[in-house]
């Protein structure tokens, strides 16, 4: 019970990776507080904190307004900060409003957290993404920054931000760089949440899945309640060894393995087509995370298999469709 009788904050607790450690912290006897935006686009759904039978506190206010909310912050020991919008293709289109959800709200929020719980721990979830086109594989921390989107752009800055106010003493802060988390609670209404959300999605709605190109890209999925430990571990030890952790799953998986995994669920097919000249252009290729530094420094492994996770994502799904998926599970 590491977290019990603390307060936690977890920002964007209302979305997909958020309630799945607001509830467990829950678990652990700690007091928590969500703030979440509820911005319509960034997968908030009040349905994922049911469990929780209203024992979280939920405030719904932008984190770039928690200025606005001066004794939360001050009566907070741990903040777990997880807000943004995570849709590539989105910040490609509209990279003004992936700017103010990912940099520059992320920035207002830190100056509060500087201003009214100097010296706090905050475990910010980046991504992947900021690492670009691998130049090595598998990647570590110390593979240089190169974006190809402007989502990377954005996360990238609010990653270094949090680097910034460790090092001036300001804020306690770890990053840990997500890479294609799944399961329970993911947002199958929202577009541009990764592909794994439209294989879960289509799967449940009974249809084939579609792997663009060869299929032979490799990533490392990442099961929620392992990327969960990962936030937990990062928020209770008591002095950090490192503040920049990659996360990466059990396994290196070619994209049509993952495909043919997840369909075998179902009993759908995997139909391959040419990939969309949409997305050539902030696709990264192949991609699978070294994490042996948080194993080394926090003990951290993934456990769940990809098959495994897969299953419990689609078992959770199913009783509770039409939460999660009203119009398309009538």
């Amino acid at each position: 019970m590491r977290y019990r009788g603390k307060h936690a904050i977890v920002t964007g607790g209302l979305g997909f990776l958020g309630s799945n450690l607001a509830l467990r912290l829950i678990e652990e006897g700690a007091r928590v507080t969500v703030l979440d935006s509820a911005i319509p686009g960034c997968g908030s759904n009040r349905f994922n904190l049911q469990p929780a039978n209203g024992h979280i506190n939920v405030v719904i206010r932008d984190i770039s307004q928690a200025d606005e909310l001066p004794g939360l912050l001050a009566s907070a020991q741990v903040i777990f900060n997880l807000a943004g919008e995570i849709s590539h293709l989105r910040s490609m289109r509209d990279p003004i409003r992936d700017l103010k959800l990912n940099a520059t709200a992320q920035l207002q929020f830190l100056e509060s957290c500087v201003r009214h719980q100097r010296g706090v721990r905050v475990v910010y979830a980046s991504t992947r993404q900021i690492y670009g086109v691998p130049r090595y594989l598998p990647v570590d921390e110390l593979h240089p920054i190169d974006p190809i989107d402007f989502n990377g752009v954005h996360k990238a800055s609010a990653d270094l931000y949090h680097g910034l106010y460790s090092r001036a003493g300001s804020l306690d802060a770890c990053v840990l760089r997500l890479t294609n988390v799944y399961g329970p609670r993911m947002a199958l209404n929202v577009p541009g949440q990764g592909f794994l959300t439209h294989y879960f999605r289509r799967l449940l709605l009974g249809e084939n899945l579609e792997v663009f190109g060869d299929g032979t890209q490799l990533r490392d999925p990442v099961y929620a309640d392992d990327a969960v430990e990962a936030f937990l571990l990062a928020g209770a030890v008591e002095r950090l060894p490192e503040r920049i952790f990659n996360l990466g799953g059990p396994e290196p998986l070619r994209i049509a393995e993952i495909a043919a995994i997840s369909a075998a669920q179902t009993g759908a097919q995997v139909i391959f087509k040419s990939f969309p000249e949409e997305l050539k252009p902030i696709d990264i290729g192949s991609y699978y995370a070294d994490y042996s530094r948080i194993t080394t420094a926090l003990g951290w492994t993934p456990k769940v298999s990809f098959k495994d996770g897969a299953r419990k994502t689609l078992d959770y799904f199913r009783p509770l469709l039409a939460n999660y998926l009203p119009d398309e599970s009538r």
